[in-house]
């Protein structure tokens, strides 16, 4: 973590965001960021004791955003499924706007995660997604056949597979650099077709939204 935020830590952080984001994590210097900072390497060890803090510092806060989103969800996920109101969470998954807004907002963050993080504990950042979107959503489907939902079975490892294209796909737009322009054929082609393999996968689970955990409830 950071030492202090003094306005020289303020002119680092855009400074390291563009060289980790130019260079990748393990090519990036100290030196060259705190050239850009208009710093010493020395002052910017003041700041950060290490690259790896420094990456840290650029990418934790959105995925603690992340975290607190996918708790509120799945709270919202179990709310429904207590009350027995299945259609209104289908029906709460049909609008992919608010994900690709927040995947937008944190554009960078996640460029870092996904293209530049070779090197830190970052690096499989997608595989953890995955791994425990798959466990959440083997317990919702367990905790849903215990209220009388009809959950067709679904092989841990064909599961695994589905949520790992499907969790590329949603990412695609970051690795490729998508436009998010207002009225951009880019993003547009990407929601669209985000729909599409969210359809696809519900229906392979035998039922609208049965692939459906607190992170992909909103995507499929």
């Amino acid at each position: 973590m950071p030492k202090d935020k003094t306005e020289t830590h303020e002119r680092i952080i855009p400074a390291a965001m563009k060289i980790f984001l130019e260079k990748g994590f393990e090519k990036a210097t100290m030196r060259e960021i705190a050239e850009e900072a208009g710093i010493t390497a020395a002052g910017l060890y003041r700041h950060f004791v290490d690259k790896e803090a420094m990456f840290a510092a650029l990418v934790e806060p959105v995925l603690s955003e992340l975290q607190k989103w996918c708790e509120r969800t799945r709270q919202v996920d179990y709310d429904f499924l207590e009350q027995g109101d299945l259609d209104a969470m289908w029906d709460s998954g049909n609008d992919l706007g608010l994900v690709v807004e927040q995947i937008y907002s944190h554009f960078n963050e996640f460029k870092l995660l996904l293209c530049c993080s070779a090197g830190t504990k970052y690096a499989w950042f997608l595989h953890d997604i995955v791994v425990m979107e798959q466990q959440e959503t083997l317990a919702y489907m367990e905790e849903a056949k215990k209220h009388g939902v009809p959950v067709k079975e679904v092989d841990p490892k064909e599961l695994h597979l589905l949520m790992t294209a499907y969790t590329n796909a949603l990412f695609e737009v970051v690795v490729h650099d998508f436009t998010s322009a207002a009225g951009s054929d880019d993003a547009a082609l990407y929601t669209a077709g985000l729909q599409r393999a969210g359809e696809h996968h519900s229906r392979l689970a035998g039922h609208p939204g049965a692939l459906n955990s607190p992170f992909f409830l909103h995507l499929s």
